[in-house]
């Protein structure tokens, strides 16, 4: 389990538009570093607007929006296309990066169990040091919340 004042585990993943990310390449930025569980559904669809909106004043203080889900990178960049997002989705097919992250939770709906991605926000600060941590994120309020920690590192 990642927590606060710790080193964030490195990544490295495909993104849409045929790129690739790795926290190693953002050094020296602000990363918020955010899990959904899947592109173009209601509530993913409405935090990826939400950054996408606020990212002229993520801008401001150097941080770099990174969303990520098991999604395909082609899946990626039809979502990115539909919203016109105007940051990185990287593609975690294999689940690796969810799994660093313990992001990767037993879920439960209509008392059926199964594995899914549980949205989670992580702040890292321009050494790759975890600053915030938010775990079963709710949509509305939290790319604000984000948002006024990133302003505050």
């Amino acid at each position: 389990m990642v927590e606060v004042g710790q080193k964030a585990p490195d990544f490295k993943m495909a993104t849409d538009g045929a790129g690739d990310v790795s926290l190693k390449a953002l050094k020296g930025k602000k990363v918020v570093l955010y899990f959904y569980p899947k592109d173009d559904t209601p509530g993913c669809t409405k935090e990826a607007c939400g950054f996408r909106d606020s990212l002229p004043d993520f801008s401001k203080v150097d941080a770099e929006i990174v969303g990520v889900s098991k999604d395909t990178v082609a899946k990626h960049d039809k979502f990115k296309a539909k919203h016109e997002l105007n940051f990185i989705l990287g593609s975690d097919e294999d689940g690796s990066v969810c799994e660093a992250y313990g992001t990767w939770v037993e879920k439960s709906m209509y008392g059926k169990k199964y594995m899914g991605i549980e949205r989670a926000t992580f702040l890292i600060d321009e050494k790759g040091l975890v600053q915030n941590v938010w775990r079963k994120v709710k949509v509305k309020g939290h790319v604000d919340e984000v948002l006024a920690a990133a302003q505050a590192l």
